[in-house]
């Protein structure tokens, strides 16, 4: 087993588990999510829900062997080939929603798979939510928010929290996941009058409540502990990886800028341009 990170509880952030190929790098195999999962049960890890992962960090109470599970965007094959995964194991994750999205497709981004894919529906989320899984806001429709307007990204921010206190309870309103990682004081500024506690950018998150760090687990983060869990020489380079990554996101961002203004080269005028 690598040598593992035990402290400050970080956080992991996958996307997409199961389901069909794809052209990009955020989906990952069921058995690879199996055997990272499994493995760090094994080692003692565990995970903690956001409740208890805020009252923490609010106390702060060392940590050890435990950290936050994150999945961004919701998509409907959570449910099918993680999140039992997980209840099997006695983990917990809290899954960052597309709220204008829920039990559509992913229009929103680009097809990088032959499908559009599906995303969770309200009834999966409640029920796994009694469950004792958390889910909080990944924006209304998935847009840059450093890109946006003021009254554009107010709009993506209060009314995705809106949403989900109203169909989940004041809980699902506390945290807010940044999409493509992408925060400026301005943006945080918005969070926190919109009302979040808690927001998560990227790999290089300042650590200041409203912009907490995760580490994204790619297609090539493959062993059986994450390069976000590691203390070591390949932790540390899978971060720069991952942060280099995340960042080439900017990429889809303004393709899909261009595909909003000149719909032809999608065939439809989505709703999201990013």
């Amino acid at each position: 087993m690598a040598a593992l990170i035990e402290h400050d509880a970080p956080v992991l952030c996958y996307h997409r588990i199961g389901g069909p190929l794809e052209l990009g790098v955020t989906r990952v195999g069921r058995s690879v999510f199996a055997r990272q999962m499994t493995a760090l049960a094994r080692a003692g890890w565990k995970t903690w829900t956001l409740e208890q992962y805020a009252s923490r960090r609010r106390a702060d109470v060392p940590t050890c062997k435990v950290f936050l599970l994150t999945f961004d965007d919701g998509y409907a094959s959570l449910a099918d080939d993680a999140y039992p995964i997980l209840a099997d194991l006695g983990f917990t994750a809290t899954t960052f929603l597309i709220t204008d999205y829920v039990g559509r497709t992913n229009t929103w981004d680009m097809r990088y798979t032959w499908d559009r894919l599906p995303h969770l529906r309200w009834p999966d989320i409640e029920a796994w939510q009694a469950r004792g899984f958390d889910f909080a806001s990944h924006g209304a429709t998935h847009r840059r928010l450093t890109w946006l307007d003021d009254a554009t990204l107010v709009s993506e921010l209060e009314r995705s929290r809106d949403t989900l206190i109203s169909r989940l309870g004041p809980g699902a309103g506390r945290a807010v996941a940044y999409p493509f990682g992408a925060a400026d004081p301005r943006v945080l500024r918005h969070a926190q009058s919109a009302g979040y506690e808690l927001g998560f950018g990227g790999v290089r998150g300042n650590g200041t409540p409203l912009h907490l760090p995760r580490v994204p687990v790619y297609l090539w983060d493959r062993g059986d502990v994450p390069f976000g869990l590691r203390s070591d020489a390949v932790g540390a380079l899978g971060r720069v990886v991952a942060h280099a990554a995340n960042r080439c996101a900017v990429g889809t961002s303004l393709m899909r800028a261009i595909g909003y203004r000149v719909p032809a080269l999608g065939g439809h005028n989505p709703i999201a341009n990013s």
